[in-house]
């Protein structure tokens, strides 16, 4: 009955119809689709067109002197030595050749400069008392040479001997001084392990709170801390002590075999002084050329001893006070800051655009306004980065080669205190 209903002429028209109008509709949404999709790919090609092209490569960066810092030291005959004078501060400007520092050793090796002129004077003595040939005066005078070199002999001798007792003395007072302290922390030691074990057992109770039992654990791992730096000290002390004695005893007898040489010469040139002989002359003559040498060496010893700066700059730092040991870092850093850089890590991607020549500019919160500059040097050297921006996600992990921008002379003068100050950059393609 229904099949009849549904195939009628009149519901026939209209599905016929239905059916045409979805088809128009259908055909319409796709030519609309069409259409959209042409103007959004028109749209995306103007936007690429229209793409601002990058007009300059930012990267961060850390100001220097353009010349290298120079670490001022002892020579190495006297690495090691404590310092005696600090004679500039830091931001001082200094000349070429002035006297930065005077080293610990400078009395000791002036004492010996003066021992070599000494011997300088009884080497030429004798050599014009063997021109001259025997005579009573010159008799006398070579036999009071010899009366004062056994007189200066025995007064080094017991110089050196007192020295020796001097060191001795102190080693054996800084010995007792440093027992007393290991004695002491020991005891304090034994106090807070003491203490330790009561509250260990008032903390398993639940009497006292973890926060106090920790502590008193701290306080035994701290005195027994104490007690192992007290004993390294003791330890030191001997070492160091026993190192100067010994170090006194060889001197002690250098001077004995020096000065019972010297002796056993004057002594010789005595009993030889009545003939004169060219040999004699050459030999004497000869003591005096050595007296010579050894006195130009310990001159330039002692010059050695005055830490002078090598170029005129400015002090940027001081590592080493007066009292202490020179250790790796050196006295003092010096350096000239009149010509400052700004060395640039650009990203490996970037560095095809930077060219020398080009115009940049620096900027950072520790001075006002802006820095300009010129790269003057682009690096051979793919590295790891150096300088961060500790922003949150940054990637530390970048290559980059390192872009020197040479300051303008007014601007290098405005940022001369800022060593190793980290600053942005932005090279103007």
């Amino acid at each position: 009955m229904s099949s009849n209903i549904l195939f009628k002429p009149s519901n026939r028209h209209w599905l016929i119809g239905l059916i045409v109008a979805a088809t128009g509709i259908t055909g319409a949404i796709a030519i609309y689709g069409v259409s959209q999709f042409g103007l959004a790919d028109k749209s995306a090609s103007n936007q690429v067109e229209t793409t601002p092209r990058i007009q300059k490569v930012t990267a961060l960066a850390r100001l220097e002197p353009e010349a290298e810092v120079i670490k001022l030291s002892a020579p190495l005959a006297l690495d090691g030595d404590r310092i005696a004078k600090i004679l500039v501060s830091e931001g001082d400007t200094v000349k070429a050749g002035q006297v930065v520092a005077i080293l610990d050793s400078r009395d000791r090796l002036q004492d010996a400069f003066q021992q070599t002129q000494q011997q300088i004077n009884v080497a030429k003595a004798k050599l014009a008392q063997v021109k001259a040939g025997a005579k009573t005066g010159e008799i006398q005078a070579q036999q009071a040479s010899v009366e004062r070199l056994q007189a200066q002999l025995q007064g080094d001798k017991i110089a050196q001997a007192e020295t020796i007792a001097r060191l001795k003395a102190q080693l054996q007072g800084d010995n007792i001084a440093q027992q007393a302290t290991i004695r002491k922390l020991e005891a304090e030691l034994n106090n807070a392990q003491a203490e330790y074990q009561r509250y260990q057992q008032l903390y398993k109770e639940g009497a006292i709170s973890s926060s106090l039992f920790d502590s008193k654990r701290l306080i035994v791992e701290t005195s027994k801390q104490q007690l192992s730096e007290a004993k390294a000290v003791f330890n030191r002390i001997n070492a160091t002590g026993n190192k100067q004695i010994s170090e006194a005893k060889a001197t002690l007898n250098r001077i004995n075999a020096t000065g019972n040489k010297q002796i056993s010469e004057a002594k010789a040139t005595f009993n030889s002084i009545a003939e004169v002989r060219s040999v004699d002359v050459q030999a004497a003559q000869t003591e005096v050329d050595n007296a010579i040498a050894s006195a130009k060496h310990a001159k330039t010893d002692l010059e050695a001893a005055y830490i002078k700066a090598p170029i005129t700059g400015k002090i940027l730092k001081i590592h080493t006070r007066i009292g202490e040991k020179i250790d790796d870092a050196g006295i003092a850093d010096l350096a000239q800051v009149n010509r400052m850089v700004a060395v640039t890590e650009v990203y490996q991607t970037d560095i095809s655009k930077v060219k020398l020549g080009q115009q940049a500019i620096i900027t950072s919160q520790a001075f006002s306004g802006k820095l300009r500059g010129t790269v003057s040097q682009i690096g051979l050297q793919v590295n790891r980065q150096n300088v961060f921006s500790n922003q949150p996600g940054e990637n530390l992990d970048r290559r980059v080669i390192e872009v020197k921008i040479r300051l303008h002379p007014e601007d290098s003068q405005r940022v001369a205190g800022f060593t190793n100050l980290q600053v942005q950059t932005a090279i103007e393609l």
